[in-house]
């Protein structure tokens, strides 16, 4: 029903804002190509593939998530180092008509070099190239401007969205993969100091699968900017993912046990997340403040989380968001002809590990599970880190605050530099069982050996630092058009990190290396518009 009621609104929406009758005016094409390279030293495990660090049956009836603690880096310069080079081709339309109605296309394809090549050197053999993954619609809209002679924008269709600075929507995982959204966003803006979103957007179709079983994203968003050296914005997101989820499928006689005993009962996932962002300039200084709580129920997490107690394969069917995010940036531009800016900030992502267990909860035969969940970062595109967040670029670290402060400058009128220092640390850290470490050969790593693997309620706490990480880069900017940016980082590696502490894909997978190398990433950046 809520399905029906959503496209009769989006059927009416469109008939009653679009003219019929609008003609063609202009056409334009546009595009851009974009290349990277990134060079990653003594971080990732071999193959890039997770190592499980402590055999599954040292943590007993703990409830670990869906990753257990398979890793995907060891930090101990053993393995491979590893790199690739990765392209993007993006080219576009826009067509304006009368009557304020435009329409958008544009279309990408992703790929890295050597995946498509076409003849094999040592047969002599050609065949044709892989091209199921390769051009995708990445926009495709309709937009009306001053709808009824107001200013009201409708745009529908696929679309990129960004809200603020993109802490959590925006419109990239990486700077070469671009994000886009299906649905339908309408901006207004009642004083030229004031603008309002309001959108849908459909992230996932269950079809006839299910007829309430989808994940759609909702949400509102204004900025008032009428202060003098300020401005505002205040959200609400919610992300609904009505998708059916159960530990079991035990028929009619065995879903009326569950109930009598309280198990298997998950609520539809509804992650609410609110938020404020102060903003602005005064003379040479500027500030950006954003923080954002999160709440509600998360059935589709919780069911990650089985407990191997007497209740065997049930997760958290109980499981809810509650937790803090923030992030702040001052800055000071200095009068001098290299306009160098220095500025100071930090983050803040509340985490959640509730992975370790209790002597009382050792005994109890029916201690039941309980989820970890930390701050959900959504579809964020401020990046921290290359060298933490994934190889493709998701901004997918939580659990951790940070503090980092830099400076960036104008070398000449083409050449910008930066260099930056950040401290990491885990909000919380991870208890593992009391293990020794087995000395590896000069081939391996060493062995996590748990002590006693029976008594699953004694543990050792992990250190909670992550490292100092330093960024070093240069972008030179050819043209208007044209640019080249080269960077390094460099991380001081903690003993966070050789420990394991859950701060990965959003706090559900763990970090765990075999030692504490520092490790380092290179990179090159290269991009034109047409």
């Amino acid at each position: 029903m809520r399905k029906s009621i959503a496209i009769l609104i989006v059927a009416i929406t469109v008939l009653v804002s679009i003219p019929a009758f609008a003609e063609l005016q202009n056409v334009t094409v546009g595009g851009q190509i974009r290349l990277r390279g990134r060079y990653w030293k003594d971080m990732y495990a071999g193959n890039y593939a997770p190592v499980t660090r402590m055999p599954v049956t040292a943590f007993g009836k703990r409830a670990i998530g869906p990753t257990g603690v398979d890793s995907l880096f060891d930090f101990d310069g053993r393995g491979n180092s590893f790199s690739y080079i990765e392209q993007v081709v993006r080219l576009n339309v826009t067509a304006d008509f009368t009557d304020n109605v435009s329409a958008f296309i544009e279309l990408q394809d992703w790929y890295l070099w050597g995946e498509d090549f076409r003849s094999n050197y040592v047969t002599g053999v050609d065949f044709r190239a892989n091209t199921a993954d390769d051009v995708e619609v990445l926009q495709a809209y309709i937009q009306v401007d001053e709808m009824f002679g107001h200013t009201f924008r409708l745009r529908i269709g696929r679309q990129q969205l960004v809200l603020g600075k993109g802490f959590l929507i925006g419109s990239a995982i990486s700077p070469t993969m671009p994000l886009s959204y299906d649905g339908i966003r309408i901006t207004h803006t009642p004083l030229d100091t004031l603008t309002v979103d309001a959108f849908w957007m459909k992230l996932a179709e269950s079809g006839p699968v299910e007829e309430d079983g989808d994940v759609d994203l909702y949400g509102v968003y204004g900025t008032y900017s009428g202060i003098e050296y300020l401005s505002i914005s205040a959200y609400w997101l919610l992300v609904r993912d009505a998708r059916a989820v159960a530990d079991t499928y035990p028929g009619v006689f065995g879903n009326w046990v569950e109930d009598l005993l309280d198990l298997d009962d998950y609520d539809v996932t509804n992650v609410h997340t609110a938020g404020i962002r102060a903003f602005g300039e005064y003379n040479a200084l500027d500030y950006d403040l954003e923080v954002a709580y999160q709440w509600g129920e998360a059935g589709s997490l919780g069911v990650l989380f089985p407990m191997a107690s007497v209740w065997g394969v049930y997760g958290d069917d109980g499981a809810d968001y509650s937790t803090w995010a923030g992030d702040l940036e001052i800055g000071y531009t200095f009068d001098y002809a290299c306009q160098p800016r220095i500025f100071i900030g930090g983050a803040y992502y509340g985490g959640e590990d509730n992975r370790d267990n209790s002597f009382w909860g050792w005994l109890n035969p029916f201690e039941k599970s309980e989820a970890s969940l930390s701050f959900n970062r959504l579809f964020s595109q401020l990046w921290y880190s290359n060298t933490f967040d994934s190889v493709l670029g998701a901004s997918t670290l939580s659990n951790f605050w940070q503090v980092r402060a830099g400076m960036t400058a104008k070398a000449t009128e083409s050449i910008t530099t930066a260099l930056s220092v950040a401290y990491f640390e885990a909000v919380e850290p991870f208890d593992w069982p009391v293990y020794v470490t087995l000395p590896g050969l000069w081939w391996g790593p060493g062995v996590r050996f748990p002590v006693a693997p029976f008594f699953d309620f004694w543990t050792q706490e992990a250190d909670n630092e992550i490292g100092v990480l330093t960024h070093l880069w240069v972008k030179y900017q050819y043209s208007d058009d044209l640019f080249v940016k080269v960077g390094w980082e460099h991380l001081f590696t903690g003993q966070g990190l050789e420990d394991g502490n859950f701060i990965h894909r959003n706090g559900l997978a763990t970090m765990t290396g075999t030692d504490d190398d520092d490790t380092d990433y290179f990179y090159f950046d290269m991009g034109i518009l047409f």
